[in-house]
């Protein structure tokens, strides 16, 4: 992340140099500094060297695609993420939400659209942000505390069975909506009202891929999952786990 006080700088990571320009110009006029890099590899190099606040990143690159790109930067950071592709399959952008991706933008697109993107998921990322813990040993949470679940809101954290999960932020947001909800089934729609309130474009398969994560996440911690799938009307947090 950049430094406190400085302005957020932002990584382009596309191959056509008319697209990165386009954009540094448009982030220019949002007051947002850029630095552009046309191969994956060199995405992965210069964020592991240089703090960035958000990735703009083609999944078309020469080298390794956009995709295999967040996969490997998913296993050690959660930087916000915006995927540019030529592909505007639904399929392309189930793919890259289930990746830990904040937003998705199909070629050709406006660059005056995609600045104004980047600065909704930043206002998002400082929130969350603003409220992480620092890494000091986490004791017993005392806010929500529940006989599963532990959810420390000011945190923006949760933890099942005594473990802290890796979270993303939606998927932070949309198991503590379940837990809050513990019994109740809630549909897609409801889902999204709640959980992608501010988030433009999403859609209801949205739900499904963060589902999906958050399941593989807490069968690692036990094995079991406490997320039931009710056909036709959404899901619904085990009743006995609130």
């Amino acid at each position: 992340m950049s430094p406190p006080g400085a302005s957020p700088r932002i990584l382009i990571v596309d191959d056509e140099p008319a697209i990165s320009d386009a954009l540094v110009y448009a982030l220019q006029r949002e007051g947002l500094a850029s630095d552009c890099v046309g191969l994956g590899r060199d995405a992965l190099a210069t964020l592991r060297a240089n703090g960035h606040a958000l990735v703009i990143l083609d999944v078309g690159l020469p080298d390794l695609s956009g995709f295999d790109v967040c996969r490997e930067l998913r296993r050690a950071s959660d930087v916000p993420v915006l995927f540019l592709t030529a592909r505007a399959d639904e399929i392309d952008r189930i793919v890259g939400l289930e990746l830990g991706a904040d937003d998705y933008v199909a070629k050709p697109f406006s660059p005056r659209e995609v600045a104004a993107r980047v600065r909704a998921i930043l206002r998002r990322a400082r929130v969350v942000v603003a409220a992480a813990p620092t890494a000091t040993p986490a004791p017993t949470p005392t806010p929500a505390v529940r006989p599963v679940f532990a959810v420390d809101a000011d945190g923006a954290r949760i933890a099942y069975r005594g473990v802290w999960l890796e979270l993303t932020r939606y998927e932070y947001r949309l198991l503590a909506t379940l837990i809050d909800s513990a019994g109740r089934i809630l549909s897609r729609p409801q889902l999204m009202d709640r959980v992608w309130r501010d988030a433009e474009e999403s859609m209801e398969r949205t739900v499904d891929a963060h589902v999906k994560t958050l399941r593989a996440k807490l069968r690692a911690v036990d094995g079991s999952d406490p997320i039931e799938t009710h056909r036709g009307l959404g899901y619904s947090l085990r009743r006995d786990l609130a």
